[in-house]
């Protein structure tokens, strides 16, 4: 593919260098004025540095920037469908169980009229808190059978090429598929012994602290490029326990 792409364009820049030395030629064949086409020349050539300034430094820049504003549209379309079929509903089900509940929807519980809370307002929160999930309540047959029907889902966001430049949301995914297996290749959780409870715990310790990450960045993406889509998920914050879709307000 790259040697036929490379060939291809060899042939183009042949058949161009040979358009212009024929028109050359039939300039000096009709006009016989050989001082005039160096004259053209040297200006096309002193232009040149111009026109490549122009062309690859700043129209291909404009062009780099659109294409990326574009991609990351999309990327955050693909996001806001993991969080509406997967994500909320996960953070929800670990944030019921997370014995410092309170300390972490202090920082992310949104107000409707309040700005989405930036990652240097709420860094002490990220880092501070533990993500301790209390296994031994948490609803593991429950997790099991809810994440064996996002599968399919999970696995088409693995393959989706637009996620793979966003290297932290592609490894929440991958965290998510491992709790998934680790869930499946076990029977009888009742029976489990402490030391693979606290095997399990870590593995939703790690997709818990991914997901509120995640979520925090897309919550500030809604905030700004889509305020109806924000007000929403202001409504339905997991963290929030007073949550409500119903608008109680003008």
């Amino acid at each position: 593919m790259k040697t036929s792409s490379i060939g291809w364009q060899v042939r183009a820049g042949i058949v161009l260098l040979t358009l212009s030395v024929f028109f050359y030629a039939v300039h000096y064949a009709v006009f016989r004025d050989t001082g005039h086409i160096l004259s053209y020349a040297l200006t096309d050539l002193a232009f040149l540095p111009v026109e490549v300034l122009l062309v690859t430094l700043i129209i291909h820049r404009l062009l780099t920037m659109r294409e990326t504003r574009e991609r990351l549209e999309k990327m955050n379309m693909v996001i806001g469908v993991f969080f509406s079929e997967l994500g909320t509903d996960l953070m929800a089900e670990f944030a019921r169980h997370d014995r410092d509940l309170e300390n972490l929807r202090n920082a992310l519980v949104i107000g409707p009229g309040e700005a989405a809370p930036g990652l240097s307002d709420v860094i002490g929160a990220l880092k501070s808190h533990e993500y301790w999930v209390e296994i031994k309540r948490a609803d593991l047959e429950g997790l099991r059978t809810f994440l064996l029907g996002k599968r399919a889902l999970l696995l088409r966001l693995l393959e989706n090429p637009i996620l793979l430049e966003h290297e932290s949301f592609t490894d929440l995914l991958w965290a998510i598929h491992h709790l998934t297996e680790e869930l499946v290749h076990r029977e009888d959780f009742a029976a489990l012994p402490d030391t693979d409870l606290n095997h399990l715990r870590g593995d939703i310790k790690r997709v818990y602290a991914a997901l509120v990450t995640a979520w925090l960045a897309y919550m500030k993406h809604l905030k700004k490029s889509y305020p109806y889509l924000f007000s929403l998920a202001v409504r339905i914050n997991p963290f929030d326990k007073d949550a409500s879709p119903v608008v109680t307000r003008g």
